[in-house]
């Protein structure tokens, strides 16, 4: 049991009464100091979030801080008020919060649904808003039944006394009008009923039945449609262009330039389309017609043999190297990833005189707010942002520039038209904000016990926070999303002497946040790097890694997915496992990849995974993020590639940037560690492991070690 408490002025400034119901604001203190660059824990604020509001009706309508992107928090989070508040689960309704100082990251300082951190970060104000809706209710019951409120219950949606009862709805005014109280107590964990319980999802029978409102799906009388025509390679300006066979075409309305191209205006998109393509532009291309995959990973292997910054450093990794009893040296290549949701990037923008109007899907509504204001000349309060469901976000939909919502503003204000812009497949695959493209270069130095006394690692890649809203974690010359799962990995902590180096260089290219962000190249360096070690030792991988790991909760999710994969059991012929254990995000997650190889073919055909997130507050919703990652993870592994070439993108939809396909997705098994360590993130650890089992399940398999991702035809043959 806990207790909050508040200061009343506070809670009034920020609270309120409405004439039909009841509306709760509510507290949270910042905290996870394991998510703030270099460790440190700022004040404890208390900012208002998000607000609970009761109906006449009994309906409780949960307004979300964050965004649902298909990650279940239209769900979770309505549980943890849920939870505190005893009301009835078929009357909650959902929404997404407007931009506003209420619905600030506790954490971040910005408004923004990112880096799994949705349920850990409203994991108290929102139960603390369920609790203090409660006392009030039970606080206006009392009065009505002339009874102590001790002497009242809440059930359902319901307070009762006695005989006597009162639906929530019945209250709500009258709870509106009492002073909020000094503290709530918070149930045990031993009476929730709610929290820790499978519970179904709040958004799928609007999904099912097409009643979800997703940013494409958004249409008004006289909404024009825009698609924009991009620079081939990135930098690139407009240096002149020709409408003319653009506005030949039936349909199409207008034509503008804008900072980011040229748009076509038109009566649908087919036809805006249709004229986008018939532009005739000339660019002016720039420095960016200068990069190419190829030679880019040479100058990357070049800076990789130069000292870089300092990430981490212990003890003395050269002189360590010269006393090893076996070395091994490994160079790892990751390329450009894109995010490539399924929705592509779309944003609808009405003008008037002195509102703006936005509909879109968006992580950071707050961001996208004040730059269209900006855009415009406006003030913040003059535009009104209509979150919308995401139709896939990973990451591509928050970015400091928030490009295709400032385009679609531009495109607005230089026609004066109510526009929806869409992006198309091809202009998504080629629009940059990518997972950047990493070198990573390893020298390791292994003792007479076989276990790793050296360690010696260079990474080279675009740093993704300079120039953002994050910058400030960049110290000493450290991004710390390029390093994160080295710098801070649990083997380096075994390894008395190593050294962690970064080169940032700096390139047209916009790269950004992808779904688990550094640990997606960094994990897979460390685990197929560790189980090269265990095969140089002669040890049994997980046997290795048991020796290697110290932290409980790393063992936890190892133990728990060995025992579950059947580590220990033979396999039937041609059949190969791998192993990997990653911590992101404040969540340990295992995995074990059961494969065979036919014909040069990979078939992945179970991938078993272990967790520990802390509490699981919806464990079916932690499933389903760990089957999301998984399948995300293998499509990388298999396909995930964007090339340049003189500087353009080669890739253009799916025929060539593919995704995996139902039948080759393998069986998932997904096992929760029952867990008491501190909550973390569901929405991304799952996808580091993915990519070094499987790995080192190939090796097991061929005798060859994956050095690059995606795989190779030459990785699938033996020995």
């Amino acid at each position: 049991m806990s207790t909050t408490s508040y200061n009343r002025r506070d809670f009034l400034k920020t609270g309120g009464m409405l004439s039909s119901g009841l509306l709760i604001s509510f507290f949270v203190p910042a905290g996870a100091k394991r998510f703030i660059p270099g460790g440190e824990t700022p004040e404890p604020l208390f900012a208002p979030n998000a607000y609970l509001n009761i109906g006449p009706d009994n309906t409780v309508k949960i307004t979300l801080a964050h965004v649902e992107m298909g990650q279940g928090i239209w769900t979770t989070l309505p549980m943890l008020i849920a939870e505190e508040l005893d009301c009835d689960w078929s009357k909650i309704k959902v929404e997404h919060a407007p931009p506003g100082a209420p619905y600030i990251h506790t954490l971040y300082g910005v408004q923004i649904t990112g880096g799994s951190s949705t349920t850990w970060s409203e994991f108290d104000r929102y139960r603390n808003a369920g609790a203090t809706a409660r006392t009030l209710l039970v606080e206006a019951a009392a009065k009505k039944f002339n009874v102590s409120p001790s002497e009242c219950h809440t059930e359902n949606g319901f307070v009762i006394a006695g005989n006597q009862r009162a639906s929530y709805g019945e209250l709500a005014d009258a709870a509106a009008k009492l002073p909020p109280p000094a503290s709530v107590k918070l149930k045990d964990k031993k009476d929730w009923k709610y929290i820790g319980k499978v519970k179904k999802r709040l958004d799928t029978t609007a999904k099912i039945s097409g009643e979800a409102m997703f940013g494409i799906d958004v249409h008004f009388p006289g909404m024009l449609i825009a698609v924009p025509a991009h620079a081939p390679v990135f930098g690139a300006t407009v240096r002149s262009f020709d409408a003319s066979a653009a506005k030949a075409i039936k349909g199409v309305q207008e034509v503008v330039q804008v900072p980011t191209g040229v748009a076509v205006i038109a009566d649908n998109f087919w036809a805006a389309k249709q004229g986008r393509d018939a532009l005739k532009i000339d660019w002016e291309l720039g420095p960016g017609e200068n990069i190419d995959s190829t030679t880019q990973f040479e100058e990357y292997r070049q800076l990789a043999a130069t000292k870089g910054a300092t990430a981490a450093q212990a003890g003395n990794a050269d002189d360590a190297l010269s006393r090893a009893n076996k070395k091994i040296a490994a160079e790892y290549i990751f390329p450009y990833l894109a995010h490539a949701p399924m929705e592509p990037l779309n944003c609808t923008v009405k003008i008037s005189d002195d509102l703006c109007e936005i509909w879109t899907g968006t992580q950071m509504p707050g961001l996208d707010q004040s730059i269209a204001a900006k855009i415009l000349g406006f003030k913040p309060e003059q535009v009104k942002v209509n979150t919308l469901f995401l139709g896939g976000g990973f990451g591509r939909r928050a970015n400091a520039t928030s490009d295709f919502v400032a385009e679609a503003v531009n495109v607005a204000k230089a026609s004066g038209k109510f526009i929806k812009l869409i992006w198309t497949r091809e202009d998504d695959i080629r629009g940059g904000y990518y997972r950047a493209a990493f070198l990573h270069q390893v020298h390791t130095g292994l003792g007479a016990d076989g276990l790793p006394i050296a360690w010696q690692h260079r990474i080279v890649g675009q740093s993704i926070q300079e120039g953002g809203p994050f910058a400030a974690s960049i110290k000493n010359g450290i991004d710390p999303t390029s390093v994160e799962g080295v710098s801070d990995s649990p083997y380096l902590e075994s390894i008395p002497d190593h050294n962690v180096e970064l080169h940032s260089p700096k390139l047209p290219v916009t790269v950004l946040w992808w779904r688990s962000v550094g640990n997606t190249h960094t994990a897979f360096v460390m685990e197929t790097m560790i189980d090269e070690l265990a095969f140089a030792a002669g040890k049994d991988p997980v046997a290795y890694r048991r020796s290697l790991l110290k932290g409980k909760r790393h063992l936890a999710a190892l133990d728990l997915v060995a025992k579950k994969s059947g580590w220990d059991k033979p396999l039937p012929q041609g059949r190969f496992r791998g192993v990997a254990v990653h911590e992101s995000f404040g969540t340990v997650v295992a995995q074990v990849a059961e494969i065979s190889i036919r014909e040069g073919h990979l078939r992945v055909h179970k991938v078993t995974c272990a967790i520990d997130c802390g509490l699981a507050v919806n464990p079916d919703g932690v499933k389903a993020q760990m089957e999301s990652c998984i399948i995300f993870g293998l499509t990388a592994v298999l396909y995930g590639e964007i090339t340049l070439e003189k500087g353009r993108v080669k890739q253009r939809n799916f025929h060539d940037y593919k995704m995996l396909r139902m039948n080759e997705t393998p069986l998932i098994e997904v096992h929760i560690v029952d867990s008491n360590e501190k909550m973390g993130g569901a929405g991304e650890p799952g996808v580091p492991p993915v990519a070094p089992a499987i790995a080192n399940a190939i090796f097991s398999a061929t005798g060859k070690r994956v050095r690059r991702l995606p795989l190779q035809s030459s990785d699938l043959v033996k020995v």
